[in-house]
């Protein structure tokens, strides 16, 4: 797969802190409840912070109580990539930042959450940047 921004492994371990390369490049979860983005409630744009990319709204952010920040929907139709992703004896559906191919979380359907789409898309705070909106 070939994605609009692609850098060397080196150059995203020196752009990236540990944490940020972990989860981004290679699809680690960071700890439940930690995220600087789980519990916020500003109003603004999400966006990859591997690449910049525009990836969620506030709008469609949600409290879903799973220690993650969670989204019903992407900010675009192409804004994210979905991967099945059969790691850890499970069969998830990755989410990955679709400019960058950066892992961000996954998403899930059907858990009876009160969402326009019926999907939560649970998503690492380490793995996106909040550009509050202006006023």
């Amino acid at each position: 797969m070939s994605y609009e921004v692609e850098k060397p492994d080196e150059q995203w371990r020196a752009e990236l802190t540990p944490a940020e390369y972990a989860v981004l490049r290679q699809a680690a979860t960071e700890p439940a409840f930690t995220g600087e983005y789980t519990d916020t409630k500003t109003e603004g744009v999400y966006s990859c912070r591997a690449c910049g990319a525009d990836l969620f709204t506030s709008e469609t952010k949600f409290a879903s109580h799973c220690g993650w920040p969670s989204f019903y929907d992407p900010k675009g139709t192409d804004a994210v990539e979905l991967v099945e992703d059969r790691s850890h004896g499970m069969v998830r559906t990755e989410v990955r930042c679709a400019r960058c191919g950066s892992h961000l979380g996954h998403v899930f359907e059907g858990e009876g959450y009160p969402t326009p789409t019926n999907q939560r898309y649970c998503i690492n705070s380490v793995s996106l940047r909040l550009a509050p909106a202006e006023d």
